[in-house]
Protein backbone atom coordinates (compact mmCIF):
# COMPACT_ATOMS: atom_id res chain seq x y z
CA UNK A 1 0.00 0.00 0.00
CA UNK A 2 1.50 3.37 -0.95
CA UNK A 3 2.30 5.68 1.93
CA UNK A 4 0.13 8.75 1.54
CA UNK A 5 1.70 11.37 3.77
CA UNK A 6 1.29 15.12 3.35
CA UNK A 7 4.00 17.71 3.31
CA UNK A 8 4.97 19.25 6.66
CA UNK A 9 3.32 22.55 7.56
CA UNK A 10 4.41 24.72 4.62
CA UNK A 11 5.46 28.32 4.41
CA UNK A 12 2.69 30.92 4.34
CA UNK A 13 2.79 31.50 0.58
CA UNK A 14 4.07 28.53 -1.46
CA UNK A 15 5.65 29.72 -4.69
CA UNK A 16 3.46 27.49 -6.84
CA UNK A 17 0.28 29.23 -5.60
CA UNK A 18 1.37 32.67 -6.78
CA UNK A 19 1.12 33.75 -10.42
CA UNK A 20 3.60 36.34 -11.69
CA UNK A 21 1.59 37.00 -14.86
CA UNK A 22 -1.96 38.25 -14.17
CA UNK A 23 -2.86 37.46 -17.78
CA UNK A 24 -1.78 33.82 -17.57
CA UNK A 25 -4.44 31.17 -18.27
CA UNK A 26 -6.62 30.03 -15.38
CA UNK A 27 -5.08 27.35 -13.18
CA UNK A 28 -6.67 24.61 -11.07
CA UNK A 29 -6.48 24.28 -7.27
CA UNK A 30 -8.12 21.93 -4.78
CA UNK A 31 -9.97 22.98 -1.64
CA UNK A 32 -10.65 20.17 0.83
CA UNK A 33 -13.02 21.03 3.72
CA UNK A 34 -11.68 18.96 6.63
CA UNK A 35 -13.41 20.69 9.52
CA UNK A 36 -16.50 18.54 10.08
CA UNK A 37 -17.19 16.46 13.17
CA UNK A 38 -18.71 13.52 11.29
CA UNK A 39 -21.33 12.93 13.99
CA UNK A 40 -23.42 10.58 11.83
CA UNK A 41 -20.47 8.20 11.46
CA UNK A 42 -20.52 7.34 15.16
CA UNK A 43 -16.73 7.47 15.47
CA UNK A 44 -14.83 8.68 18.55
CA UNK A 45 -12.96 11.22 16.42
CA UNK A 46 -13.88 13.18 13.29
CA UNK A 47 -14.51 10.62 10.55
CA UNK A 48 -11.86 12.10 8.24
CA UNK A 49 -9.23 10.96 10.75
CA UNK A 50 -10.62 7.46 11.26
CA UNK A 51 -8.08 4.83 10.17
CA UNK A 52 -9.22 2.93 7.11
CA UNK A 53 -7.09 0.56 5.02
CA UNK A 54 -4.01 1.43 7.04
CA UNK A 55 -4.20 5.21 7.33
CA UNK A 56 -6.51 8.10 8.11
CA UNK A 57 -9.38 8.42 5.65
CA UNK A 58 -8.34 11.93 4.55
CA UNK A 59 -4.91 10.63 3.53
CA UNK A 60 -6.50 8.43 0.87
CA UNK A 61 -8.40 11.47 -0.38
CA UNK A 62 -5.25 13.59 -0.61
CA UNK A 63 -3.35 10.73 -2.24
CA UNK A 64 -5.93 10.64 -5.05
CA UNK A 65 -5.89 14.41 -5.55
CA UNK A 66 -2.09 14.39 -5.61
CA UNK A 67 -2.33 12.18 -8.69
CA UNK A 68 -4.05 14.93 -10.71
CA UNK A 69 -1.25 16.56 -12.70
CA UNK A 70 -3.21 19.73 -13.50
CA UNK A 71 -3.76 20.68 -9.86
CA UNK A 72 -1.30 23.43 -9.01
CA UNK A 73 -1.87 23.12 -5.28
CA UNK A 74 -4.45 22.47 -2.62
CA UNK A 75 -5.77 23.90 0.63
CA UNK A 76 -6.95 21.60 3.43
CA UNK A 77 -9.25 23.61 5.71
CA UNK A 78 -9.15 22.50 9.35
CA UNK A 79 -11.15 23.37 12.45
CA UNK A 80 -9.38 25.84 14.75
CA UNK A 81 -7.79 23.77 17.48
CA UNK A 82 -7.57 20.64 15.32
CA UNK A 83 -5.15 18.34 17.16
CA UNK A 84 -4.78 15.56 14.59
CA UNK A 85 -1.15 14.41 14.38
CA UNK A 86 -0.54 14.88 10.67
CA UNK A 87 2.24 12.61 9.39
CA UNK A 88 5.41 14.37 8.36
CA UNK A 89 6.71 13.55 4.91
CA UNK A 90 7.61 15.01 1.55
CA UNK A 91 5.72 12.85 -0.92
CA UNK A 92 3.76 15.86 -2.18
CA UNK A 93 6.18 18.76 -1.56
CA UNK A 94 4.39 22.09 -1.52
CA UNK A 95 1.15 20.73 -2.95
CA UNK A 96 -1.15 20.87 0.09
CA UNK A 97 -1.34 23.73 2.55
CA UNK A 98 -3.21 23.25 5.82
CA UNK A 99 -4.95 26.17 7.51
CA UNK A 100 -7.20 26.13 10.58
CA UNK A 101 -9.77 28.56 9.19
CA UNK A 102 -12.82 26.29 9.14
CA UNK A 103 -16.26 27.46 10.24
CA UNK A 104 -19.32 26.03 11.92
CA UNK A 105 -20.85 24.84 8.64
CA UNK A 106 -19.60 23.40 5.38
CA UNK A 107 -20.53 26.59 3.50
CA UNK A 108 -18.69 28.80 5.99
CA UNK A 109 -15.64 26.55 5.85
CA UNK A 110 -15.52 26.73 2.05
CA UNK A 111 -16.14 30.50 2.09
CA UNK A 112 -13.26 31.08 4.48
CA UNK A 113 -11.11 28.63 2.56
CA UNK A 114 -11.66 30.60 -0.64
CA UNK A 115 -10.47 33.77 1.10
CA UNK A 116 -7.41 31.86 2.33
CA UNK A 117 -6.64 30.67 -1.20
CA UNK A 118 -6.86 34.24 -2.42
CA UNK A 119 -4.40 35.32 0.25
CA UNK A 120 -2.04 32.57 -0.92
CA UNK A 121 -1.98 33.97 -4.45
CA UNK A 122 -4.81 32.14 -6.21
CA UNK A 123 -6.59 34.55 -8.57
CA UNK A 124 -10.32 35.12 -8.99
CA UNK A 125 -10.17 33.60 -12.49
CA UNK A 126 -8.49 30.40 -11.28
CA UNK A 127 -10.56 27.26 -10.89
CA UNK A 128 -11.15 25.78 -7.45
CA UNK A 129 -12.16 22.13 -7.12
CA UNK A 130 -13.92 21.68 -3.78
CA UNK A 131 -13.76 18.06 -2.68
CA UNK A 132 -15.13 16.35 0.43
CA UNK A 133 -12.41 14.96 2.70
CA UNK A 134 -14.67 11.93 3.24
CA UNK A 135 -14.88 11.00 -0.46
CA UNK A 136 -11.73 8.91 -0.27
CA UNK A 137 -12.55 6.75 -3.32
CA UNK A 138 -12.33 9.51 -5.89
CA UNK A 139 -9.78 8.78 -8.62
CA UNK A 140 -7.47 11.06 -10.60
CA UNK A 141 -9.33 9.90 -13.72
CA UNK A 142 -12.64 11.21 -12.37
CA UNK A 143 -11.09 14.55 -11.44
CA UNK A 144 -9.46 14.82 -14.86
CA UNK A 145 -12.84 14.16 -16.51
CA UNK A 146 -14.35 17.02 -14.51
CA UNK A 147 -11.51 19.37 -15.45
CA UNK A 148 -11.80 18.41 -19.13
CA UNK A 149 -15.53 19.15 -19.11
CA UNK A 150 -15.35 22.43 -17.18
CA UNK A 151 -12.24 24.24 -18.40
CA UNK A 152 -14.09 25.67 -21.39
CA UNK A 153 -17.40 26.17 -19.60
CA UNK A 154 -18.49 29.68 -18.55
CA UNK A 155 -19.83 28.44 -15.18
CA UNK A 156 -18.12 25.22 -14.14
CA UNK A 157 -19.73 22.09 -12.82
CA UNK A 158 -19.73 19.06 -10.60
CA UNK A 159 -19.47 15.31 -10.65
CA UNK A 160 -22.90 13.72 -10.26
CA UNK A 161 -24.84 10.53 -10.95
CA UNK A 162 -28.30 10.13 -12.48
CA UNK A 163 -30.59 8.87 -9.72
CA UNK A 164 -30.75 5.06 -10.19
CA UNK A 165 -33.50 4.19 -7.71
CA UNK A 166 -37.17 4.94 -7.31
CA UNK A 167 -37.55 8.06 -5.18
CA UNK A 168 -40.24 8.24 -2.51
CA UNK A 169 -41.67 11.18 -0.59
CA UNK A 170 -42.39 10.28 3.04
CA UNK A 171 -45.24 11.43 5.25
CA UNK A 172 -45.38 10.18 8.85
CA UNK A 173 -43.03 7.31 8.13
CA UNK A 174 -44.98 6.04 5.12
CA UNK A 175 -44.43 6.31 1.39
CA UNK A 176 -46.79 9.02 0.23
CA UNK A 177 -45.72 9.82 -3.33
CA UNK A 178 -43.37 8.44 -5.95
CA UNK A 179 -41.25 11.29 -7.29
CA UNK A 180 -40.24 11.20 -10.98
CA UNK A 181 -36.53 10.50 -11.24
CA UNK A 182 -35.92 11.18 -14.93
CA UNK A 183 -34.19 14.51 -14.30
CA UNK A 184 -32.77 13.84 -10.81
CA UNK A 185 -29.05 13.58 -10.12
CA UNK A 186 -27.02 12.74 -7.00
CA UNK A 187 -24.42 15.46 -6.43
CA UNK A 188 -20.84 14.41 -5.74
CA UNK A 189 -17.53 16.22 -5.50
CA UNK A 190 -15.25 17.68 -6.70
CA UNK A 191 -17.31 20.70 -7.67
CA UNK A 192 -15.33 23.06 -9.89
CA UNK A 193 -15.92 26.81 -10.13
CA UNK A 194 -13.83 29.94 -10.51
CA UNK A 195 -12.66 31.26 -7.16
CA UNK A 196 -14.16 34.72 -7.60
CA UNK A 197 -17.55 33.53 -8.81
CA UNK A 198 -17.94 30.95 -6.04
CA UNK A 199 -16.75 33.35 -3.34
CA UNK A 200 -19.23 35.98 -4.52
CA UNK A 201 -22.07 33.44 -4.65
CA UNK A 202 -21.37 32.42 -1.06
CA UNK A 203 -20.91 36.03 0.05
CA UNK A 204 -24.43 36.81 -1.16
CA UNK A 205 -25.79 34.30 1.39
CA UNK A 206 -23.39 35.11 4.23
CA UNK A 207 -25.72 37.53 6.00
CA UNK A 208 -28.46 34.90 6.39
CA UNK A 209 -26.13 32.13 7.53
CA UNK A 210 -25.76 30.56 4.08
CA UNK A 211 -29.42 29.47 4.14
CA UNK A 212 -30.22 27.03 1.35
CA UNK A 213 -26.56 26.23 0.64
CA UNK A 214 -25.96 22.48 0.75
CA UNK A 215 -23.02 22.38 -1.65
CA UNK A 216 -21.08 24.72 -3.91
CA UNK A 217 -23.38 24.10 -6.87
CA UNK A 218 -26.40 25.20 -4.84
CA UNK A 219 -24.65 28.50 -4.09
CA UNK A 220 -23.99 29.01 -7.79
CA UNK A 221 -27.60 28.12 -8.64
CA UNK A 222 -28.92 30.69 -6.15
CA UNK A 223 -26.64 33.24 -7.81
CA UNK A 224 -28.36 32.56 -11.14
CA UNK A 225 -25.90 30.11 -12.69
CA UNK A 226 -26.53 26.62 -14.09
CA UNK A 227 -23.59 24.33 -13.25
CA UNK A 228 -22.63 21.58 -15.67
CA UNK A 229 -23.40 18.00 -14.61
CA UNK A 230 -20.49 15.64 -15.31
CA UNK A 231 -20.92 11.89 -14.94
CA UNK A 232 -19.24 10.62 -11.78
CA UNK A 233 -18.96 7.11 -10.32
CA UNK A 234 -20.92 5.08 -7.79
CA UNK A 235 -17.57 4.37 -6.09
CA UNK A 236 -17.15 8.08 -5.36
CA UNK A 237 -19.52 7.97 -2.40
CA UNK A 238 -19.15 10.01 0.77
CA UNK A 239 -18.28 8.00 3.87
CA UNK A 240 -21.09 9.11 6.15
CA UNK A 241 -22.39 6.24 8.27
CA UNK A 242 -20.62 3.52 10.27
CA UNK A 243 -21.34 0.84 7.65
CA UNK A 244 -19.69 2.97 4.93
CA UNK A 245 -16.23 2.42 6.42
CA UNK A 246 -16.21 -1.32 5.72
CA UNK A 247 -17.28 -0.80 2.11
CA UNK A 248 -14.71 1.92 1.52
CA UNK A 249 -11.98 -0.19 3.13
CA UNK A 250 -12.82 -3.15 0.88
CA UNK A 251 -12.61 -0.99 -2.25
CA UNK A 252 -9.34 0.62 -1.13
CA UNK A 253 -7.77 -2.74 -0.35
CA UNK A 254 -8.68 -3.94 -3.84
CA UNK A 255 -7.33 -0.77 -5.44
CA UNK A 256 -4.00 -1.02 -3.63
CA UNK A 257 -3.78 -4.77 -4.25
CA UNK A 258 -4.28 -4.32 -7.99
CA UNK A 259 -2.08 -1.23 -8.11
CA UNK A 260 -4.66 0.92 -9.86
Amino acid sequence: MPAATPHPQPVAKPARFACADPAAPARCFALVPCAGSGSRAGTAQPKQYQVIAGQALVMHTLHALAGVARLQGGLVVLTPGDDFAWPVGAQWPGLFVRQACGGATRAQTVFQGLHALGALGVRDIDWVLVHDAARCLVTPQLVDALIDACLGDPVGGLLALPLPDTLKQEVDGRSHTTVPRADKWLAQTPQMFRLGALRDALAAKHADGFAGITDEASAMELAGHAPLLVAGSAHNFKVTYAQDFALAAAVLEQVYHEGI
